[in-house]
């Protein structure tokens, strides 16, 4: 007779809530004053179906608090990343390309980092901030890419919640670095060509040290704090990352609260750190041009703006698909899926890959020493 009583609680429970959600309602407080009186009706049923021997689909369909005990529903174990959606059937291929631009980027940086450590004549400014930006590199490309080749060849696409987490920290942590390496790379060639008498004395060891450290502990403080906001913040039940690899935008689109807080911190970080990063380097280069163009021949002139080269192009790769990921993830509802996973992937490989190679091939100095590695001779 019990089970009898609670089958017709449930019942009648459900009806009501079937007819509220009919109505419709149009105001913002009647709206909130249903959704709490279904919250409360599942409350009150699942707890006494526990009590009752119902058929185990019954329990999945209706009672979605019993499937979310502990914290499996403001927390869940793991996330799905898709790999590259729109390109399922190629992505076994689409792995190659990937994994051989990873080998090169690590191979690359380790070899630029073993050059200027090993050669004290490359112990200047120019190379120490080389060196970090090899660090930077190194970090930012293995974060995300044995995940990415996991994911895409062996179809490996769970990732824990704590793991996720983590991989985004480092991602924008990491990012935001390597954007003040270029910064402080720029002021570097702006200290070489307008001021060369006074380099050596401007840009000491303990200034360049002090440089680098101020660039990295700005990245992880500005970028914390919204991987704890996230970390804290309750996700619905879909755990579906449509892309590659654990990116801020994308896992806040699973969380089921208010994001308006955690998405305006997220602005204001990027805005701040890109934006002042992007105005030292413009003003830093509008006074270089200034200065090369006041040279009296063309030789001395080619040659400045040769120094800084490698670093546009740099700059260029970097900024580009970085920036045209940000401004996707909150304003392109309608670029193509594919195009912005591609590029997302592509902003995290192709900026590690070809800064050791550019550097190599302009570089002087690290291009003999690695002509001399390779082949025995003193070119």
């Amino acid at each position: 007779m019990s089970s009898i009583i609670l089958y017709c609680q449930v019942l009648c429970i459900k009806v009501v809530e079937i007819i509220l959600v009919t109505i419709k309602p149009r105001t913002i407080l009647f709206n909130c004053s249903i959704q709490k009186i279904i919250h409360n009706s599942n409350l009150f049923y699942c707890y006494h179906l526990q009590r009752v021997d119902l058929p185990s689909q019954w329990r999945k369909i209706n009672c979605p608090v019993m499937l979310t005990s502990g914290n499996s529903s403001s927390h869940p174990v793991s996330f799905i990343l898709l790999g590259i959606p729109g390109l399922e059937n190629s992505q076994f291929w689409v792995a190659f390309p990937f994994c051989a631009m990873y080998v090169v980027a690590v191979v690359g940086n380790i070899t630029v980092l073993f050059i200027i450590q090993t050669d004290p004549t490359l112990h200047e400014p120019m190379y120490l901030f080389l060196a970090m930006l090899a660090v930077t590199d190194l970090v930012l490309s293995t974060s995300t890419q044995p995940k990415m080749l996991a994911v895409l060849w062996f179809h490996a696409r769970e990732i824990e919640h704590h793991a996720c987490l983590i991989q985004m920290f480092f991602i924008h942590a990491f990012s935001s670095g390597e954007s003040g390496v270029l910064m402080t790379m720029a002021l570097d060639r702006y200290v070489a060509i307008c001021m060369p008498l006074r380099y050596s004395s401007i840009l000491t060891p303990t200034v360049v040290g002090k440089l680098g450290a101020v660039v990295m502990v700005r990245g992880l403080l500005w970028v914390s704090p919204f991987c704890f906001l996230v970390a804290r913040m309750p996700f619905c039940p879909k755990k579906i990352i449509p892309q590659s690899y654990c990116e801020h935008m994308a896992v806040l689109k699973l969380v089921c609260a208010d994001t308006r807080g955690n998405r305006g911190y997220g602005l204001f970080v990027a805005l701040s750190v890109v934006g002042f990063d992007l105005m030292v380097i413009s003003v830093s280069y509008v006074m270089i041009l200034r200065t090369v163009l006041g040279l009296p021949s063309r030789e001395a002139r080619l040659k400045a703006l040769g120094t800084c080269a490698s670093h546009i192009c740099v700059i260029l790769a970097f900024y580009i698909p970085g920036l045209f990921t940000f401004f996707a993830h909150r304003f392109g509802r309608h670029v193509p899926r594919v195009l912005h996973v591609m590029l997302a992937n592509l902003y995290l490989l192709v900026p590690p890959m070809l800064n050791p190679i550019i550097y190599g091939v302009r570089t002087k100095q690290i291009r003999d020493r690695v002509i001399h590695g390779c082949c025995g001779k003193d070119f």
